[in-house]
């Protein structure tokens, strides 16, 4: 492809239906114009509330009822919420029991088993969750996977030592790549997370204390909100071989095999460890040989260098950017 585009909204598409066979058990097609809404709207919502509207409604609740921006917030909910109530009454309407074709009908089995017990699972926690996994589930793994074709075309001599480790694998391998051969893939597994060490996706984690902590001399009270910096984790000095440039050999041994520090938390630790992080790593892997495997990645301004600065919000993405295709002589 010689004309440069942007692959922010086919990445975007590509993720979501992954977490929609999850969630709803189908996927959605590039073409419908109408689920393609419901991601913008989830994106901006997204943004909204984690900026500073969603702080000033969050904080000052006397000005909720004033026509002020975050506003768009509950009207674009009002749109998610009836799309959700949408897949939720028609999965009620076919659902057989014990027979589940998807998290939705999983969380049936689940409402019918706890049906006499008082238990907090209903129709609206339902709703709530898929709404949670929707947002997640998609704007984070995209995320990624942009900062990974930004950072591709930025160091070209990477792409091509990632594409030459595949190629060796593929004249071995008869069927097509799968999750499992990640472990014989040693270079693109350290490049994939130093993509993610290098730009963090969610440079802070906020956790709730539930009862006083003592921490390092100081005592944290019951209720308190605790902001973690991850990004902080992933560029100490003390932690990594190269914190402060783009470097695969982060994740390397001396006998180039492939190892993971215990300062990489860009998923968490401990019980607070993010759910999505297997399915979120399958995809990030997944995406990137295939995209590898079939296209090489240009940056189409030979006069100017890629801009790796980061957008600052509650994910951190890159600036918007186009690429050129070449298509791989297979």
């Amino acid at each position: 492809m010689d004309t440069p585009f942007n692959p922010s909204e086919l990445i975007k598409r590509a993720v979501s239906n992954v977490t929609c066979s999850v969630l709803f058990g189908h996927r959605n097609e590039y073409e419908d114009n109408s689920f393609g809404n419901i991601l913008h709207l989830t994106d901006v919502n997204f943004k909204l509330t984690c900026g500073f509207w969603g702080e000033v409604y969050n904080t000052l609740p006397f000005l909720r009822c004033l026509p002020l921006p975050f506003q768009k917030i509950i009207k674009n909910k009002k749109v998610i919420l009836a799309f959700l109530n949408k897949e939720i009454k028609e999965h009620r309407e076919s659902w057989t029991p014990l027979e589940p074709r998807d998290y939705i009908d999983y969380y049936f089995d689940e409402l019918e088993k706890r049906k006499n017990d008082g238990s907090s699972f209903n129709e609206e926690s339902l709703r709530d969750s898929l709404l949670d996994l929707l947002v997640a589930g998609t704007d984070t793994t995209a995320t990624a996977l942009q900062w990974a074709l930004l950072i591709m075309v930025t160091y070209p001599d990477v792409q091509a030592k990632c594409y030459s480790e595949l190629c060796l694998m593929l004249d071995s391998k008869a069927d097509e790549l799968c999750y499992e051969d990640r472990s014989k893939l040693p270079y693109i597994q350290a490049v994939q997370h130093e993509v993610l060490r290098f730009k963090v996706v969610i440079p802070l984690a906020i956790h709730s204390v539930n009862q006083e902590v003592k921490f390092l001399g100081y005592t944290i009270p019951k209720d308190t909100r605790v902001m973690v910096n991850i990004e902080s984790a992933l560029h100490d000095e003390s932690q990594w071989k190269h914190p402060h440039e783009f470097n695969p050999s982060n994740f390397l041994n001396d006998k180039g095999e492939f190892l993971k520090p215990e300062a990489f938390i860009t998923f968490g630790a401990g019980l607070r460890v993010c759910l999505g992080e297997n399915l979120a790593q399958m995809e990030l892997f997944l995406f990137f040989v295939s995209l590898l495997k079939n296209f090489e990645f240009i940056w189409p301004e030979s006069s100017t260098a890629p801009d790796l600065t980061s957008m600052f919000g509650a994910t951190s993405t890159p600036r918007p950017f186009e690429v050129k295709l070449r298509k791989r002589l297979t």
